[in-house]
């Protein structure tokens, strides 16, 4: 017997053409940044040829431009920091909140999903100065700003998860001599992983390709993540080296890409478990 649906094959082309539309941005990145500077505007849709192909040109002058790699060093670390830091800190505050039932855990949980949805641009300012003022601009001072701005939908996520791990679960660990501490890091967050790589890939997404907040936070004079550095490839009077950017935004979206395509087969299963149940 035959369980796939009778029109099976519209489904599969409608989704294919759409797939290839969301892709085609890469594609065209790609595509150009093996050509002379000169044809990516008259012709960005055109594949390279002998006339407009110049190898890897674009890629060694964005290198030597940007400083990628340690634009890249700054970006790889306040990324995985950030993320690690979010994870620890979001995932005990759900446990606690959905463990103990008092008004001002309640009223934490209200501040986070409140958090989700004010607008950055509300903040931005105030942000600047209270972070000139805590001399925050340097990669591990903007850890604590992305945990503040991490926290609401993490918090969110994790909570919906532990509402929905008994509680017999913990009180067994605990008659078997585990302290609440050594409950949670032996027990609970081993049930926690597949919320723990959805909330992790979408965390890392966002702070690996974050513009404004390094702009705003980061003393851009030391420090330089990917983006930033890449913008610099802008220079006076609308002028832009094309050909270096598109060379160096492939190899900013690459790192992200392989992360995505290892860790994706999580995304579901996590935002299921952590936003449905409960």
């Amino acid at each position: 017997m035959n369980d796939r649906p009778k029109h099976g094959w519209i489904y599969t082309t409608v989704f294919s053409i759409i797939s290839l539309i969301y892709i085609s941005p890469i594609l065209m990145i790609l595509m150009n940044s093996f050509k002379k500077k000169a044809y990516i505007n008259r012709m960005p849709f055109q594949m390279p040829n002998e006339k407009t192909f110049v190898g890897m040109e674009n890629y060694v002058e964005g290198l030597r431009k940007t400083d990628f790699f340690s634009a890249f060093g700054y970006s790889l670390f306040i990324t995985i920091a950030s993320v690690a830091v979010i994870l620890l800190c979001t995932s005990m505050c759900a446990w606690y909140i959905s463990r103990v039932h008092t008004w001002y855990t309640k009223a934490i949980y209200t501040l986070c999903l409140i958090s989700m949805v004010v607008p950055f641009q509300m903040v931005m300012f105030p942000l600047s100065k209270i972070s000139d003022m805590m001399h925050l601009g340097n990669p591990v001072g903007i850890i604590l700003i992305y945990l503040g701005f991490g926290a609401g939908l993490a918090v969110f996520m994790f909570t919906g998860f532990m509402r929905s791990v008994p509680i017999e679960v913990e009180e067994a660990a605990m008659i078997d001599g585990c302290n609440p501490i050594q409950t949670f890091f032996r027990v609970d967050l081993a049930m926690l992983k597949p919320t723990l790589v959805s909330v992790g890939i979408l965390e890392t997404m966002w702070i690996w390709n974050d513009y404004l907040l390094p702009s705003l936070v980061l003393d851009l004079r030391k420090y330089k993540t990917i983006p930033i550095a890449i913008q610099y490839l802008k220079g006076g009077y609308g002028s832009v080296d094309w050909g270096a950017m598109m060379a160096m935004l492939v190899l900013a979206i690459i790192p992200i890409i392989v992360f995505y395509l290892c860790c994706q087969k999580y995304i579901i299963k996590g935002v299921a478990a952590g936003a449905v149940k409960g």
